[in-house]
């Protein structure tokens, strides 16, 4: 569904993506790993069209992603950090971008409704908690039925309860055949989700495995505790 041919992406001397090579498919659940400023939220943003590639294609169902726009309709992002108008209420961000979307069909509601954001409704921006506003960009990633979820740290600064709401919700996605890719710190809140894993450093792939492969190649059951496995004995 999304493939990475050759992606090469420099800023000045700092070269970001190095020759990455990838393909995604429908009913995957995929973690994007690694350390800080390894590329994964480049990779994601070139998904996206926020960054353009300096060598290389990215194909979206099997057609190249450079000069078209309407593939985006497809994905559902949530970001790291939200950033909306501060004088803007909850309720008035959704309308506003249910307005600039123009849905043909109806709208999933199940976070909004289960996160109670409608209680909130009238609440500004600029009010709202770190917690709160992630619950605002997971409602607005999934609203439209996309076919292709983007999930930025999505469960930082969420609490225990809303973390687990939206872990069943994207395992439910899933489950529907949906393609999601999460990038997260939090390997432990990986295992119930994920089914593949690709860890990046200094641009590249270092390791790109089923969850099964991984657990048979370390012995583990736990993806933290493979992966740390995996980096103490230097095979990452």
């Amino acid at each position: 569904m999304i493939e990475f041919k050759n992606i090469c992406k420099s800023f000045g001397t700092l070269k970001v993506l190095n020759s990455i090579n990838l393909k995604f498919s429908k009913g995957e659940c995929i973690a994007l790993i690694g350390p800080n400023g390894c590329g994964k939220t480049t990779l994601i943003k070139s998904i996206l069209g926020m960054v353009i590639p300096d060598k290389g294609t990215i194909n979206f169902n099997n057609e190249a992603i450079k000069g078209s726009f309407l593939y985006r309709n497809q994905i559902g992002y949530m970001p790291q950090i939200g950033r909306y108008p501060d004088n803007m209420t909850i309720g008035q961000i959704i309308e506003m971008i249910k307005n600039i979307r123009r849905p043909e069909g109806s709208v999933d509601e199940f976070l909004m409704d289960n996160f109670k954001l409608r209680e909130m409704f009238s609440k500004r921006m600029s009010t709202l908690s770190g917690g709160t506003t992630q619950k605002v960009s997971a409602t607005i990633a999934f609203l439209f039925n996309p076919n292709v979820l983007i999930l930025d740290e999505p469960t930082a600064g969420l609490d225990p309860l809303s973390s687990e709401i939206l872990k069943e919700k994207i395992i439910s996605e899933k489950e529907k055949g949906k393609l999601i890719l999460i990038t997260s710190h939090l390997l432990n809140e990986l295992d119930d989700l994920v089914s593949q894993i690709v860890y990046m450093q200094d641009g590249k792939i270092q390791l790109h495995k089923t969850i099964e492969e991984l657990k048979q190649a370390t012995g583990e059951q736990k993806i933290s505790k493979a992966i740390a496995g995996l980096l103490k004995s230097g095979s990452l």
